[in-house]
Order: structure tokens, then C-alpha cells, then sequence
């Protein structure tokens, strides 16, 4: 039977219970266990972005972050291990085509974990690339077949200019997971059961096969789902970010409709005018970063399927897009703690979980705030352009 993304998001329901019943064992393991990762494996989410070529579904992106999106609304360590691991679907095609061959030689169930800060150096040598460094929150390291991470490029242990002129050129490295070494180090505040430990390479020979450029690499496979990763980064964690406070929404629903009375209050908290208003607003913040989500994401894969998505107006909205929601998503999580009483504070809360983890999620380097300059930056160059523009048919 051909898998679809509605054979996905039906077993996703169906293994929704299992999930919630081992919150806490995957808190306490900091990882998302085996056995679960089996089960997501043969449902086929690591295989969403792979193409078809090698066995995989090749998804459009809006239905597979419909996917993550329905992981997170369950639990969020586990659909960030899913995210993660499905994009290697998107990051290996930059690899040459002779490797990216020999990764897929198994089947289309690649899972892939990384960092993207160029926390390492590759230095040439007679046999290959001198690589070295530790690379942060390398999520899902611990079940992954690959690794990546990103280098720079040095000579005589100085960077070498990039194609800019300006130090320094940066290049990403792939290798078989048996080869990194895992430091325990994801001792976190939030996604705890991710497993993003530091992983190593010290004086490690690589062959400039396992290298790849990003942003600027070319993909191996043709498709509008493999022509601009970095486009799509920021609408990847949107998802997540949505469905996180979704299922956020959700456990405050939950826990109003058993009737809970907080201490001294006058009525439960179902029947509270207060709690009840609240409720709407958050509930408005919730329906608003999805609809923004979706339609940045809808805007992007137009894009995507015209050729017209390498611009760098349309990366700016995506980063302002992701930025928003996640910071909107906070909002909401900080509401739903806060409107849950006391009860929220306990580590068998969900709600506490999901605002430990929303802001986490915050604080990654794709939607961090600093983006919202570059956005105004363009905006105020784009209006002083337009205005020249006017100025000069005006004058014609």
C-alpha cells in the first residue's frame, strides 16, 4: 500500500495514548526511546522528505509539517526528534551524488542529527580534511545513522575567506554516526527527552566527499522541495511551535473540565466569566499563529514550485514569520500556566512541560528576536529603493 500523509496522521492518533503515557520516562531518559523511534520509523515520518527515488514519500512541505505539527500537539521532545531527523530528507540531497547514494543504500528510513553553528575547523591535507571541533544540541544524536556538522574552512589555522571576500568560509561535514563521539551534556530546561548532547571530532580525516555547502550548495535531486532548505528552516520549527501551543490549549481544556476549583475561588474554574475570557483570548493568540503559519507556508511552497523561492525578501519573511509565532506561542504557554493555578508547578503537569519546552524552542538561533532587525533593516531599504524608483520616472 502507497503511504500518504492521512495514513501518517492516522497512526500518529492511534499511537497519540502510548506517547502521553511515557511523558515522564522520556523526561527522565532525556531521550525519546527505542521502541517508540521503531514505531514512528515503520509508520514512515523519517521518510516524509525523502524522495521518491530512494523510496521515500516526498511529501509537499505543507503536508508534512502538517505531520510535525500533529507530533507536537502530543508531545513535544518526540515531534522535535521527528523534525529534526525528518529534514535530513531535505539537508543530504547537498551531499555529491555518489554519497548521497551510498547513504540511502539501506532503505529511505534515514535519520539524520546535527548542528548548524560552524562549531568545528576542516584544515586540507594530503589525505583529505583535517576535521575538528564540538558541536552543540546535536537533538536525536544518540539514534541518528548520520551526523552533520558545519566547519570552518582554515589554512595554517587561519579561516579562509568566503565567497564574500570575508573570512570566513564555512562548510558542512557528514559522516556515519559510529564515527562522532557523544558527550552527555543535555542536562536542559525544556525538551528534555531530545537527547541534544555535544558531539566531538578530533583530528578526524574526512574525505571531501562527505562535504557539502549551505546555503549555497545544489542539490543532488531535482524538486521544489529540495532547491532551498534554508527557505523552509524557519517554517519547520512555525510547525512546531503551533501545534505546541495547540496541545497547550488543549491540557488547559482538559484540566478546566474536571471541574477544578483553585483555593478561595468562587466557582470552578469552567464557570469562571474571568477564566472563560482568558480562555478566548489565548485561544485567539493560538488561531493566530496557525493561520500565519500556514499562510507563510503556502506563500513559500508557491514559490517552491514556481522556482522563484531563492530570494532574500522571502527568507527575511520566513524568519519573521517563525520568530512571531514562536514568541506568540510562549505567550500562550505562560497564560495557560498561569491560569492552571498551583497545580501547573508540578512535574506531572503537562502545562509545565509544554512552557519549559515552548520556551526552549524560543530560544533557538532561527527564530531568535535579533531576526526582526534584519526584516526592518530590508524594509527600510526596500521603501528608500522604491521612493529612488519614483523619483526617476518622475522625472523621466
Amino acid at each position: 500500500m502507497t503511504r500518504t500523509h492521512e495514513h501518517i496522521l492516522a497512526d500518529i492518533r492511534r499511537l497519540a495514548p502510548r506517547i502521553t503515557a511515557r511523558a515522564a520516562e522520556i523526561e527522565a531518559g532525556r531521550r525519546t526511546p527505542p521502541d517508540l523511534l521503531d514505531s514512528l520509523k515503520s509508520i514512515g515520518v523519517f521518510r516524509m522528505f525523502a524522495p521518491r527515488s530512494v523510496g521515500g514519500m516526498q511529501l509537499d512541505l505543507p503536508r508534512g509539517l502538517e505531520i510535525i505539527s500533529a507530533l507536537s500537539r502530543i508531545d513535544g521532545s518526540v515531534a522535535w526528534n521527528v523534525m529534526i531527523g525528518s529534514v535530513a530528507g531535505l539537508f543530504l540531497p547537498l551531499m555529491p551524488r555518489e554519497t548521497y547514494e551510498r547513504i540511502y543504500r539501506d532503505g529511505p528510513d534515514v535519520i539524520a542529527a546535527g548542528s548548524i553553528q560552524p562549531a568545528g575547523t576542516a584544515e586540507a591535507t594530503p589525505d583529505g580534511w583535517r576535521v575538528s571541533g564540538r558541536w552543540p544540541f546535536a537533538s536525536g544524536c544518540q539514534h541518528a545513522s548520520w551526523i552533520l556538522g558545519f566547519c570552518v574552512v582554515t589554512k595554517g589555522g587561519k579561516p579562509l575567506p568566503g565567497p564574500s571576500g570575508e573570512p570566513p568560509l564555512i562548510r558542512g561535514v557528514l559522516l556515519p554516526a559510529e564515527q562522532w563521539q557523544i558527550e552527555d551534556s543535555w542536562y536542559a530546561t525544556g525538551l528534555r527527552g531530545t537527547g541534544s548532547h555535544h558531539v566531538r571530532l578530533k583530528d578526524q580525516i574526512v574525505p571531501a566527499a562527505n562535504f557539502f555547502d549551505f546555503p549555497g550548495g545544489t542539490s543532488c535531486v531535482p524538486g521544489p522541495l529540495y532547491q532551498s532548505l534554508q527557505h523552509f528552516l524557519p517554517l519547520m520549527h512555525g510547525a512546531f511551535d503551533a501545534g505546541m501551543a495547540e496541545g497547550t490549549l488543549d491540557e488547559l481544556i482538559q484540566l478546566a473540565n474536571t471541574d477544578r476549583q483553585q483555593f478561595r475561588a468562587p466557582s470552578a474554574m469552567r464557570e469562571s466569566e474571568t477564566f472563560q475570557y482568558e480562555l478566548g483570548r489565548v485561544a485567539a493568540d493560538v488561531r493566530a499563529a496557525r493561520a500565519y503559519h500556514e499562510a507563510q507556508t503556502a506563500n513559500h511552497w508557491r514559490h517552491a514550485l514556481a522556482g522563484t523561492l531563492s530570494d532574500e525578501a522571502l527568507l527575511m519573511q520566513g524568519m519573521q514569520m517563525g520568530t512571531w509565532v514562536a514568541t506568540t506561542c510562549v505567550r500562550v504557554a505562560d497564560a495557560c500556566f498561569t491560569l492552571a493555578g498551583g497545580s501547573a508547578v508540578y512535574d506531572s503537569s503537562p502545562l509545565q512541560r509544554r512552557l519549559r519546552d515552548l520556551h526552549t524552542s524560543a530560544q533557538h538561533a532561527m527564530v531568535h528576536q535579533r531576526h526582526y532587525a534584519n526584516v526592518g533593516k530590508q524594509l527600510l531599504s526596500s521603501a528608500e529603493a522604491n521612493g529612488e524608483e519614483r523619483a526617476l520616472s518622475m522625472a523621466v
